[in-house]
């Protein structure tokens, strides 16, 4: 299931709210990075898509106004570029916080990336 803007801008604000201690909450999820060892993916479930098209290539540009990363703890999460719009919203299951996954695929290898879902990030900015 799709997930537009506003709706994402309610997961991210629920999930700000929970101050509930977890193991969720313990790694540094604050920029994207591959799934610590430390977590469990099946401590997440999937609760919606951000790709707006299954059957369409999203851009691979990235969207950093202010001179930010990928790897930046402050990088906007834009969710019309990369690597937002290929991401889909998990929810802890034990806590409830919200957070974005997408696959990273390169050459010989693919792997989970994730990022905490945080609403002072969120930019609702067209391609």
């Amino acid at each position: 299931m799709a997930i537009d803007f506003v709706g994402l801008e309610q997961a991210a604000q629920a999930s700000a709210a929970v101050s509930t201690p977890c193991s969720c909450d313990q790694a540094h999820l604050l920029a994207w990075q591959q799934v610590p060892l430390t977590l469990e993916l099946d401590q997440f479930e999937e609760v919606a898509s951000l790709v707006e098209d299954p059957f369409a290539e999203p851009t691979f540009a990235e969207y950093h106004p202010a001179g930010t990363r990928l790897e930046s703890d402050d990088a906007p999460i834009a969710p019309r570029y990369y690597p937002a719009n290929r991401s889909h919203l998990l929810r802890c299951v034990k806590c409830g916080r919200h957070y974005l996954r997408y696959t990273e695929a390169g050459g010989y290898f693919s792997e989970f990336r994730i990022r905490a879902l945080r609403p002072e990030l969120l930019v609702d900015a067209t391609v």
